[in-house]
């Protein structure tokens, strides 16, 4: 089954580096994907990068074809208004949206075998009357009430090769971090991670890193007692389960590149402190996966890049990483059973 692409924010440069990574990955088998979007604004995108790209409207996202010969299109609705590079409009925004609800129930319903959902800007959204924090929380809405073995996300875990790293918290102010991180919080995402790695990454004892959230992890309570309080008792409780996680790491010196070797995965406790090493070690190449839910849902680890739209400057490889990630973890997952 192919995987199913939202097409984003077309006055972005989702359209641009989909039609990149279809030219250069088009003989893999990675490469099976059919977006849901608007046909017209796919042409327009390909004419504008002046790269020629073979486009096939499909009738349905059953409608079976060779994904290497062209890309194909399924146009659950059309756009209200033609998309003009870097300038959101908010008159789209309920079609953006139907093009995510679209590929996801594609992939609940078995015509698809994953989601990888292309850039979207919330703020024009927002003005539609979008009630979600973003695509995570949106995506994970759709699917809630079909049946999921394992401890329910979402989660989000950014990774690069060699590198994963699960959010305890993802865009909340720092202020407000040490209030949110509860003993539920901490449990439901260490575990959704570690059956995520087996699940999804085919590791049969995976050993998690976690990070602890004050200097030095709190230096034994004298610079903060979240881990002595929250953190700790809660990774002992799962150890004692079985599940292969330390106590609280200092954050400074957990990433080195002997420790990146020791461990499957890393969570942090907020949303820099994940993705500083990330972007650090492979600006270019991240992938934004979501834990815990029934569907398979990745996406590039960048934004809509407006000020770069339509200049065929775009760099297309974390939407590679992101479809050849969605790719295996759905193989693994059938494996799983």
């Amino acid at each position: 089954m192919p995987i199913a692409v939202s097409m984003g924010d077309p006055s972005g440069i989702g359209c641009e580096i989909a039609i990149k990574a279809w030219h250069e990955i088009k003989n893999e088998d990675y490469a099976d994907f059919i977006i849901f979007g608007d046909y017209d604004a796919m042409i327009d995108c390909a004419k504008a990068i002046n790269i020629e790209t073979p486009l096939l409207r499909l009738e349905s996202p059953l409608q079976r074809f060779d994904y290497s010969k062209s890309i194909g299109i399924y146009e659950p609705i059309k756009l209200k208004s033609s998309p003009i590079f870097g300038i959101p409009n908010s008159a789209n925004a309920s079609a953006i949206i139907n093009f995510i609800e679209s590929a996801t129930n594609s992939v609940t319903n078995g015509e698809c075998s994953a989601i990888c959902t292309l850039p979207i800007s919330k703020a024009p959204l927002y003005e539609a009357g979008f009630k979600h924090p973003g695509h995570t929380e949106f995506v994970a809405s759709i699917c809630e009430n079909v049946n999921y073995n394992g401890v329910r996300g979402p989660v989000m875990m950014l990774m690069i090769d060699g590198l994963k790293v699960a959010l305890a918290t993802i865009h909340t102010p720092l202020s407000n971090v040490s209030k949110i991180l509860t003993h539920d919080l901490i449990e439901k995402i260490i575990i959704a991670t570690y059956e995520s790695l087996k699940r999804d990454f085919a590791i049969n004892n995976p050993k998690i890193a976690i990070l602890g959230l004050n200097p030095h992890a709190g230096e034994s309570g004298m610079i903060g007692k979240e881990e002595q309080e929250i953190i700790n008792p809660i990774c002992n409780k799962l150890r004692q389960n079985g599940i292969d996680c330390t106590d609280a790491l200092p954050a400074d010196s957990a990433f080195s590149s002997f420790n990146r070797t020791k461990y499957d995965a890393y969570i942090a406790m907020y949303h820099d402190q994940g993705l500083i090493p990330i972007k650090a070690l492979d600006f270019w190449g991240g992938v934004n996966v979501t834990l815990g839910l029934p569907i398979i849902r990745t996406s590039p680890d960048h934004g809509t890049g407006y000020e770069i739209a339509g200049k065929n400057i775009a760099n297309p490889q974390s939407f590679i990483n992101a479809l050849k990630t969605a790719h295996l973890m759905a193989q693994n997952r059938h494996m799983y059973g």
